[in-house]
């Protein structure tokens, strides 16, 4: 099979290798579509250094990248119960396995993985996950419920798209933060407010907020505080300009009543059958910037790396 192999940081060459066979515990996908995301980009390249202690130190640890993907089961180990072959899946594959990148990936059966919402295509399911599953992972430590304010800076990224939408499901006002030419799809996307970075400051709005979440990593605790309320809640994707963030997430909560958030994403199966019971009763679907055929994957890599991406890069490598 065909599959983009990593060697050295940074560097991919297209290459026959081996088809993987399942182990019993294991399914192996025919991918049809896979993504290039932020996930994909630190462990190819290995930056920010501190994924190295995962991606490995002097060399990556898996060779072939790819954390979403959606296909068809191809044949599964005796173990497993809960897929079966021509099943149309969609799926997570963590740094521990990732295999995404080629033209089939073996995987365990209790992966985050599930059958594809029936009104999506292979396209629309592979970037179901990624942006969903990290924003999920903050508003659920947010604690976010109806009723309340909360502003997302960075809303047409993967994260900060799903994360409108999944706020929205929950029955919160959301006011978003985007440029210009994004204000009317970030509308579309349930925004109850859209701020124009270009034209307006969030951080000096009268405005107050239950949970600001920086989906950019790009301003940090001590901007945002004064726009939250009393026992607000900041969370952002990064670890701030000096890794700041992982300590104030210690100590705030011990110098007054507006808090840092610092969770640990985490996702599993049920979260994907979750994911796609949103996205088949409509509460959430993926935006997908461009799509790139599977020769293409260095240049899609390219394109992530501008940080200029409005949700997701999504690549056809089959169907």
């Amino acid at each position: 099979m065909r599959a983009f192999v990593t060697e050295q940081y940074g560097k991919m060459k297209l290459m026959e290798v081996p088809k993987p066979v399942p182990k019993p515990n294991e399914v192996l996908v025919k991918v049809y579509y896979t993504t290039v995301n932020r996930t994909d980009s630190g462990f190819q390249r290995g930056k920010p250094y501190i994924v190295r202690p995962f991606s490995g130190l002097t060399k990556p640890k898996r060779s072939i990248h790819g954390s979403e993907f959606a296909g068809v089961v191809e044949a599964i180990g005796n173990a497993v119960i809960n897929f079966k072959p021509g099943d149309s899946v969609f799926g997570w594959s963590d740094e521990h396995t990732f295999g995404a990148h080629a033209e089939y990936m073996t995987l365990p059966a209790d992966s985050p993985m599930a059958i594809m919402p029936n009104n999506f295509t292979f396209e629309q399911s592979a970037p179901l996950l990624e942006g969903a599953h990290y924003a999920w992972a903050d508003i659920k430590a947010a604690k976010v419920v109806a009723g309340q304010s909360v502003l997302i800076n960075g809303a047409t990224g993967a994260i900060g798209s799903a994360a409108v939408q999944l706020v929205k499901y929950l029955g919160a006002r959301v006011t978003a933060v985007c440029a210009t030419p994004q204000m009317e799809l970030v509308k579309s996307l349930g925004a109850d407010v859209v701020i124009d970075y270009t034209n307006e400051d969030f951080t000096q709005t009268t405005d107050a907020f239950d949970f600001v979440f920086d989906a950019v990593g790009k301003r940090t605790f001590g901007e945002c505080k004064r726009v939250l309320k009393p026992k607000g809640i900041y969370i952002s994707t990064e670890l701030g300009p000096f890794v700041q963030n992982p300590f104030l997430a210690i100590v705030t909560p011990l110098l007054g009543n507006k808090r840092l958030l610092f969770p640990i994403p985490t996702i599993n199966q049920q979260d994907a059958q979750f994911f796609a019971q949103l996205a088949e009763a409509g509460h959430y679907r993926p935006l997908i910037d461009r799509t790139y055929d599977f020769e293409q994957i260095p240049e899609a890599f390219n394109y992530v790396l501008t940080g200029q991406k409005i949700g997701n890069v999504v690549i056809k490598v089959a169907g």
